[in-house]
């Protein structure tokens, strides 16, 4: 038995932060912010708008895009570092709104790796029959602990989610997930804060990035992984059909594209348009791919994720 993705949806905020608003917030330039990280426009929440709202609406679009009905849902995992409560988690949340009862419904957090945890977590579920049919949702609302004066951080990242349907099938949908993580880099991206550490200062839980240190881990990071699934399923680099990396810095990718040998025609960039989203960069990208036409069934996917702890993950996907 096997899991294979159903439908994808995703959803942005209507708010739009562009590089050149950001030039009025902080001192930094559109041309510094592309150059250096691809970005030039974000979504931002409302005031009123929260994670679990993201999550739903794009769960109501992967539903429709599997032609299901929420009650053929029996399992439901997000992926968030940016919950609405500490409790109920954002997949009860997402439940009661959907009208589903009584399935298993809770998040995790691995930070940008959020989305790839989850999906593996998923697929063994529906793997060991515990489930049919599973909603798996990478949600972030990051402008919630983004620093507004720090001008390294605050040009970075956007808020939105995505979302995929797996359902059983006879035939391997998601093939292989590599997950792993080390906590000796935690002091290179965290939140200064939490619920069991207190702020120290009326910053709350900003969150704090040492970028040059980042990128260094996060490109030997990434390259050992890919490796490891190309080799862990008998695949050369010239396999792989679609390459959807986590939407981070434009920098990260072009190094993991060259790894590969893809040309960047084979890449999903999203990253110019929606920023760094963490745990629902990936799922994002993935529909937009899907829903333009670029990803057809049959393709080979390689989708990636590093993110704050460190955390990393990447699945093989038969589409």
């Amino acid at each position: 038995m096997y899991s294979r993705i159903a439908g994808t949806g995703k959803y942005l905020p209507e708010r739009v932060l562009t590089n050149f608003d950001l030039e009025a917030m902080v001192d930094t330039t559109d041309e510094w912010i592309r150059t250096r990280t691809g970005i030039e426009r974000r979504h931002l929440v409302a005031d009123d708008e929260f994670t679990s709202d993201l999550a739903y609406n794009a769960s109501l679009a992967a539903i429709e895009d599997a032609g299901l009905d929420p009650r053929d849902i029996d399992f439901i995992l997000v992926g968030t570092t940016t919950p609405d409560l500490i409790f109920p988690n954002v997949g009860c949340l997402v439940q009661e709104r959907l009208g589903i009862r009584g399935v298993p419904a809770f998040s995790l957090e691995a930070a940008c790796s959020g989305f790839l945890y989850a999906l593996g977590v998923a697929d063994q579920f529906v793997r060991g029959g515990q489930a049919k049919c599973a909603l798996v949702i990478g949600a972030e609302a990051m402008s919630r602990i983004v620093d507004w004066t720090d001008r390294e951080t605050c040009v970075l990242f956007g808020d939105g989610a995505g979302a995929v349907i797996l359902e059983r099938a006879d035939d391997p949908g998601i093939m292989y997930s590599s997950l792993g993580a080390d906590g000796r880099y935690r002091d290179l991206l965290y939140a200064s804060s939490g619920v069991s550490v207190a702020p120290k200062d009326k910053e709350g839980a900003a969150l704090r990035m040492k970028g040059n240190e980042v990128f260094k881990v996060a490109v030997k990071t990434l390259g050992y992984m890919v490796d490891e699934v190309l080799e862990k399923n008998g695949l050369e680099q010239g396999e792989i059909d679609w390459f959807i990396p986590h939407q981070a810095n434009i920098r990260i990718i072009q190094a993991m594209a060259r790894r590969l040998q893809m040309p960047m025609e084979r890449v999903v960039l999203t990253i110019k348009e929606h920023g760094n989203t963490s745990a629902a960069s990936v799922p994002m990208a993935l529909d937009t791919a899907i829903r333009d036409g670029r990803i057809k069934r049959g393709d080979l996917l390689l989708l990636e994720a590093f993110g704050g702890g460190f955390t990393w993950g990447a699945s093989l996907v038969r589409y």
